[in-house]
């Protein structure tokens, strides 16, 4: 899978995800990133990119037309139609069944905003979808960018050196993931729970599943109810 980021910061991109499990990634030909700085496509003589919103308001607006031709860059040399996800506090929330959906995509374009936002004629010229990492709002969108391009990366298949992980992952079945521990068996007193001991799988399993509900339960009311209508509902439909 190729990811396309269109930023005026190609440096924070390469430098954030040229590290760990993604350039390992990248250098096995897994993923491919590419930068791409908008700049370099503004027809501005002094490589503005921005300039004052019609209407007033405080700060600077990022003009379309180099917006458009470094989108035009990417698309050109891509064989189809290619989505584009614009980075916006404006956006639908970033999830991991919104992960799933797009790793199923051969290419992707991502979008960076900064300043006040992007020219909204561009964004419906060619954004395709709208994505924000939560309700705040940050100085750019190239840091929700790479948290996408890494959300992603890690769902496709030998990204992860053990490819059961990404299976196991807080959201993937709708639970947030059990409490995991590692050697020694005793640390500062604790213990590892005696059950992750034992050897026997379906007793490990079920604690684990036991774990998950009560964390989320616990953590995050609002998944363990989502959970519950699923289930409510898929035993609904099997009647």
């Amino acid at each position: 899978m190729n990811f396309y980021i269109l930023t005026l910061f190609p440096d924070m991109v390469r430098d954030g995800l040229n590290t760990s499990i993604l350039a390992r990634a990248a250098a096995s030909g897994l993923i491919g990133i590419e930068a791409v700085n908008i700049r370099d496509y503004t027809n501005n003589r002094h490589g503005r990119v921005d300039d004052y919103t019609y209407g007033g308001g405080a700060g600077l607006l990022m003009q379309a037309q180099p917006v458009y031709d470094a989108w035009r860059s990417v698309q050109d040399r891509l064989p189809k139609k290619t989505r584009v996800v614009y980075m916006t506090p404006q956006g639908e929330v970033f999830s991991q069944a919104k992960a799933q959906e797009l790793s199923k995509e051969e290419n992707l374009i991502l979008l960076c905003g900064h300043y006040e936002g992007i020219d909204e004629r561009v964004i419906e010229e060619i954004v395709t979808d709208e994505i924000s990492v939560g309700d705040y709002v940050l100085t750019g969108g190239e840091l929700p960018a790479m948290i996408v391009v890494d959300a992603v990366s890690r769902l496709i298949p030998g990204v992860l050196g053990n490819g059961a992980s990404s299976h196991t992952d807080s959201f993937q079945d709708g639970l947030l993931e059990y409490p995991q521990y590692s050697r020694p068996e005793v640390w500062q007193g604790k213990k590892v729970p005696e059950v992750l001991l034992s050897g026997d799988h379906a007793k490990v399993d079920a604690w684990r599943k036991e774990q998950a509900l009560k964390r989320t339960m616990e953590r995050r009311p609002d998944l363990y109810r989502r959970y519950q209508e699923q289930l409510l509902a898929n035993q609904a439909a099997v009647w």
